[in-house]
């Protein structure tokens, strides 16, 4: 069944890549999940990105990623943006991945309104097979798509050649999620192709970065433990008030280095929430809950940004 989608203009904004909890026995609590984007719809945030890396994504099966779906299309009903992660290693699945994220709700419904489809991993491909393997996806569905570029798991740098020929050649591109960590490459997308998609940042150092060079939002891991942070920061940039804006981004760079570059990012963005007291639950097998050292230092940034 096709669904509605309401992308409309470019993709602005700061997103949030959802953590999916999980009980202890590693399956999927969605009653937590609904509680916890309340608290993100509520914190001014612009939208959603449900199954991306810090949704564990990797280790659901394509069952668990239409239920993760079903549950934020249904809690979101159409007041923010919903981006669906359906990436894979293999271009017939995530056909297939894109598919069914177009698919989710019922008839007459607003469903995902794009999706974000990393490079392909395990496998280096060459540049004629990225361009292909994007082509192919494009044509056999129709929805908008956010490229993502995270070499830090995929072991892949997208080449910015292959990200110019693919928004030459097909409309449906509408956005690139830079998380490369590179303010250069993050300078270079924009002048190369920020005229016509959205050049978001995908690390919670560069945002405020990524909006003086030109790029139009975030898509960043910490948004998760401080959205009102992150959507203050976009705000008062947006109304010319640099100096806040980077007292903002300064508490968010530390938290950054400490919850995403230092510690276990799947188990330490649940830590901080679950100090928090929002129900983040558990990380799913193979990664595990921190130690008390650690959790003792998410504390203590916490404290500092101002979070607890």
């Amino acid at each position: 069944m096709r669904l509605k989608c309401r992308l409309e203009g470019r993709l602005e904004g700061i997103f949030v890549p959802h953590v999916t909890p999980f009980t202890k026995s590693g399956e999927i609590d969605g009653n937590a999940l609904r509680k916890l984007i309340s608290f993100w719809l509520d914190s001014g945030l612009h939208g959603l990105v449900s199954l991306g890396s810090n949704g564990e994504v990797v280790y659901l099966s394509r069952e668990e990623r239409r239920k993760v779906l079903e549950i934020v299309v249904d809690e979101v009903n159409g007041k923010a943006t919903v981006i669906a992660g359906t990436g894979s290693a293999g271009t017939r699945e995530t056909i297939r991945l894109t598919r069914d994220a177009l698919d989710v709700g019922d008839v007459g419904d607003v469903g995902v309104d794009a999706v974000l489809i990393v490079t392909p991993y395990y496998f280096k491909p060459s540049n004629r097979e990225l361009f292909e393997h994007y082509a192919r996806i494009i044509q056999a569905v129709d929805i908008p798509v956010i490229l993502y570029n995270v070499p830090k798991f995929t072991g892949l740098d997208m080449d910015l050649e292959v990200v110019v020929k693919l928004v030459d050649e097909f409309s449906q591109i509408v956005g690139i999620k830079e998380s490369g960590g590179s303010l250069g490459r993050i300078t270079e997308l924009v002048r190369l192709v920020g005229n016509r998609i959205s050049i978001l940042a995908g690390t919670g150092d560069l945002i405020l970065p990524t909006l003086l060079m030109g790029g139009d939002g975030a898509i960043v891991g910490v948004a998760n433990v401080a959205p009102k942070l992150c959507a203050n920061l976009y705000q008062t940039f947006k109304m010319g008030e640099i100096e806040r804006a980077k007292d903002l981004q300064a508490k968010l760079t530390y938290l950054d280095e400490v919850l995403v570059k230092k510690l276990n990012q799947l188990s330490a963005i649940k830590e901080a929430l679950n100090i928090l007291t929002l129900p983040a639950g558990f990380p799913r097998l193979p990664a595990l809950p921190l130690g008390e050292d650690e959790r003792n230092e998410i504390e203590q940034v916490l404290r500092f940004v101002g979070l607890k």
